[in-house]
């Protein structure tokens, strides 16, 4: 069987809708200081037989950073809960068009499973052609199981981004708003100062993105990679402020066929809040 490609169209996922293998989850969040609950919006509208990924319930529930990576067990209990097992295709989508839901698909590849997809611009995209959306709770699934293979190299934690700081090596890609990164507006999370890490490059993730919220073209995307430095050349580690938005970056990477970043998990998030760790400002 073809393995699904990492970035699917409506189109592509109108077509497939139904299939048996076919597991579609709505992996949205909002940051702390943005109206809404993912809930809410699911029950008000999503893609017919969709279950919901919450990225902050399929997390690490020991520690105080924001939806950190749980273990491998643990991913596998939940994912399993949700139908998926290894021989099932994945497409993720978001409410917001495409922002979130590169988190799922990271995450399954993370876990050493390929066939998962981003749904490219999103519920808001799937609406505007007139496609149908359900209301209400989602059906329950049949539980499945989910066998995952950490790919560590996937994954950045904190002494590997202190290291690439200290000593160089590789690229680190910042997906916030160039405000955040320079430290000129301030963080979603009360009390985090804004900024960056020493020699870390901005990329804004909404720079990839079409006026639609669907993704650039991939030669427009290596334009855009090379112009920060990430042409290839040296390991890219992508961050954000919590892990979420850095993963559109390693989607954006991947669709313009450069190596596949590691993303930083615990991102500004982790590296703004501990005293050791050096910080930059415009």
């Amino acid at each position: 069987m073809t393995r699904i490609p990492d970035l699917v169209s409506t189109e592509w996922l109108a077509a497939e809708l139904g299939k048996p293998d076919l597991v579609v989850l709505d992996c949205t969040t909002y940051l702390p200081n943005e109206p809404g609950d993912i809930h809410t919006g699911f029950r008000t509208a999503h893609i017919p037989g969709a279950r919901l990924f919450d990225i902050n319930a399929v997390a690490d529930a020991d520690t105080d950073l924001p939806h950190m990576v749980p273990t491998p067990a643990r991913f596998a209990k939940l994912i399993g809960a949700l139908g998926v097992s290894n021989a099932s295709r994945v497409v993720f989508y978001d409410q917001h068009g495409l922002r979130a839901s590169p988190r799922g698909w990271w995450m399954m590849r993370l876990f050493g499973h390929g066939d998962a997809a981003v749904l490219d611009g999103g519920i808001p995209k799937w609406k505007a052609e007139g496609r149908p959306v359900e209301t209400g709770d989602p059906k329950p699934a049949v539980p499945a199981t989910f066998v995952p293979d950490l790919i560590a190299r996937r994954l950045a934690g904190i002494g590997d981004v202190k290291a690439v700081v200290a000593e160089g090596g590789a690229l680190i890609l910042d997906a916030r708003s160039k405000g955040r990164f320079d430290g000129t507006a301030p963080e979603p999370r009360a009390g985090l100062p804004s900024g960056h890490m020493p020699g870390a490059a901005s990329l804004p993730f909404n720079e990839l993105l079409n006026a639609d919220g669907t993704m650039k073209d991939a030669a427009t995307l290596r334009a855009i990679f090379a112009a920060r430095g990430a042409d290839g050349s040296k390991p890219v580690v992508t961050s954000c402020g919590s892990g979420v938005t850095a993963t559109v970056l390693a989607l954006g990477a991947v669709l313009a066929g450069l190596p596949e970043p590691a993303v930083y998990d615990g991102s500004w998030t982790e590296w703004a809040g501990r005293p050791e760790t050096p910080k930059v400002t415009a």
